[in-house]
C-alpha cells in the first residue's frame, strides 16, 4: 500500500538528514510561458534554505547562458517551470555536467511534459485517465467525425494551464482545433470529465493530502491560478474515504510510472456521477511558493516551507 503522509513523523522515514551546510545553486527564470512563477518561486526556495543554514546563491538562467553552473556546489535546487526546466533539458545538461539536482530526470520530465505520452504511460499502468485523441492540422477532419462536446483542448506540452479550453458548443470545435494546432502543431483533444478537481502532492515515495480545488471558471486555468482571489483550496473533500485513499494510492501509482522522483504533483478529476477518478497530469517542478498547492499539502501534513525544501533537499543528497 502507498504510504500517506498525514504527520512529518511518517515522512520519508529512510532518509539520512543533511546536517552539514551545503552549498545550493538555485536555478529560476527560464525563457517560457512560466517564467513569472518560476521566479516567484525560486525567490521563495532560495529564502527558505538560507534560513536553513545552507549556504544559497540563485541564478536566472537561460539556454544560452549556463555560467551559474561554473560554480562550485553541492547540488542545484529547480525552481524552473515549463520550458527548458521541467522538459527534461536542463537536466541533461545538469547529468552531463555530473551535478547533482532535486527532482526528475531527463527522461521523467520530458514524458510529463508530453501530455499524449505521459496518458500512453498512464494507461499502461492501469491509471485511468481521459479519453483521448491526437489532432494535427491534417487529422482535424477525421477527429471531428469521432467526438462531441463538451470536449478539453489543451497544447501537448505546456504547463499552468496554458491555452487549456472547454469547448461546449459544436460550432466552435473545428475553429479551436485548427488554431490550436497552427500555433502548436498538435494539441490533446481529451474527454472532459464533470466533477470535483483535485491534486495531490508526492513528496519521496508518499502521498500528501489532497486538495480540492474550487473555483468560478470552468476549471483550474492560469487565471484560477495566478489572478483570481477566490479560487477556493479545500482539504475537507465531500468525496467518500475510499474514493480519496484510491487517488492518493494512485497518484503515487502515476509519478512512478513516468519515473518521477523526489516531489511532484498529480492533478485529478473525478467523475461526480461515478465516482471515478481520472488522471490529468503531472507536474515535475510544481509551484513553490507559500501559496502554491504542494506547500500547502506539506503544511497540512505538518511541514513547514522549511521543512519540504529539506526534504527535497534530502532526497537529493541520497542519490
Amino acid at each position: 500500500m502507498t504510504r500517506l503522509v498525514d504527520k512529518p513523523a511518517v515522512l520519508v522515514p529512510a532518509l539520512k538528514t543533511v546536517k552539514r551546510k551545503l552549498a545550493i545553486t538555485v536555478l529560476m527564470g527560464g525563457p517560457g510561458s512560466e517564467r513569472e512563477v518560476s521566479l516567484n518561486s525560486g525567490r521563495r526556495v532560495t529564502e527558505a534554505l538560507r534560513a536553513l543554514g545552507h549556504d544559497v546563491y540563485s541564478a536566472d538562467i537561460q539556454p544560452d547562458d549556463l555560467s551559474a553552473l561554473e560554480r562550485p556546489m553541492d547540488m542545484v535546487f529547480l525552481a524552473l517551470h515549463g520550458e527548458f526546466g521541467e522538459d527534461g533539458q536542463v537536466q541533461q545538461v545538469l547529468e552531463q555536467r555530473g551535478i547533482k539536482y532535486s527532482g526528475s530526470g531527463p527522461r521523467a520530465s520530458a514524458l510529463a511534459m508530453d501530455k499524449v505520452a505521459a496518458k500512453c504511460r498512464f494507461i499502461e499502468a492501469h491509471v485511468p485517465t481521459p479519453r483521448f485523441d491526437v489532432v494535427s492540422p491534417q487529422r482535424v477532419d477525421k477527429v471531428l467525425e469521432h467526438w462531441t462536446c463538451p470536449v478539453v483542448v489543451k497544447p501537448s506540452a505546456q504547463g499552468s494551464s496554458v491555452d487549456c479550453l472547454i469547448v461546449r458548443q459544436p460550432e466552435e470545435l473545428r475553429g479551436v482545433l485548427e488554431d490550436m494546432t497552427r500555433r502548436y502543431d498538435r494539441c490533446l483533444l481529451e474527454e472532459f470529465i464533470q466533477g470535483p478537481e483535485l491534486t495531490v502532492g508526492i513528496l519521496g515515495e508518499a502521498a500528501l493530502p489532497p486538495i480540492q480545488i474550487q473555483t468560478r471558471r470552468d476549471f483550474y486555468n492560469y487565471e484560477a491560478k495566478y489572478l483570481d482571489n477566490d479560487t477556493e483550496y479545500r482539504f475537507d473533500i465531500d468525496l467518500p474515504d475510499a474514493v480519496l485513499a484510491r487517488i492518493r494510492d494512485m497518484s503515487v501509482q502515476a509519478h512512478l510510472a513516468l519515473g518521477c522522483r523526489d516531489f511532484s504533483r498529480v492533478d485529478w478529476m473525478v467523475d461526480s456521477r461515478t465516482l471515478e477518478p481520472y488522471v490529468l497530469e503531472i507536474n515535475t517542478i510544481p509551484g513553490l511558493t507559500d501559496h502554491s498547492l504542494l506547500p500547502k499539502a506539506a503544511r497540512q501534513a505538518g511541514l513547514s516551507f522549511e521543512m519540504l525544501c529539506q526534504r527535497i533537499v534530502e532526497l537529493t543528497c541520497q542519490r
